[in-house]
């Protein structure tokens, strides 16, 4: 289940003659809700580096998967509830459920079935709540507050609290790495 604060997002923008304004202020109507409840907001996109800024159109209003356009970004909102009994999920299951255009071809045999790779650095702010990211023999307790820069490593995202967790993320696509 979400939260009950949706997420807001404000966008600026510039009108006809140069002059900056709001261009859209109000809750992301981009938002996905996966199977096991966790819900994505989409807030804005980009398809290059350096972005275009003089773009009108609302650029996450379109379908995309977990990781951004190549050479663009991403930023977007996740709620992850408890994670719960994942006993019975096959471990390559989020590999399955994201297809091979979303993974990384480096990317290790999952130890959890939420675990995954993408060719991205990704910078995570935790909101609210609290989350375990593991990675392939480790993992690492966040809370609100945290920051997280993670490198195109393989990961899962587990929430063992009794609490959705919130959490920001930036990704930015990236260069392979070379391990």
């Amino acid at each position: 289940m979400p939260l009950k604060q949706e997420i807001r997002r404000v966008i600026t923008g510039h009108d006809a003659t140069g002059k900056a304004i709001v261009a859209i202020d109000g809750p992301t109507p981009h938002k996905t809700v996966r199977p096991e409840g966790a819900v994505l907001y989409n807030l804005w996109i980009t398809d290059e580096t350096p972005a275009l800024v003089d773009d009108s159109k609302d650029s996450a209003a379109r379908t995309i998967g977990i990781a951004p356009p190549r050479n663009g970004s991403i930023i977007r909102v996740l709620d992850l509830p408890p994670t719960g009994d994942v006993s019975k999920i096959p471990l390559d299951a989020m590999q399955n459920h994201l297809g091979p255009d979303h993974f990384s071809p480096k990317a290790r045999k999952p130890r959890h079935p939420s675990m995954h790779r993408t060719r991205t650095i990704d910078y995570a702010i935790v909101l609210s709540g609290e989350v375990d990211m593991l990675l392939d023999d480790s993992e690492v307790h966040l809370k609100a507050g945290d920051i997280l820069v993670q490198q195109a490593t393989n990961h899962a995202w587990v929430n063992r609290s009794k609490d959705v967790c919130r959490i920001c993320f930036v990704l930015i696509d990236a260069v392979e790495p070379l391990k």
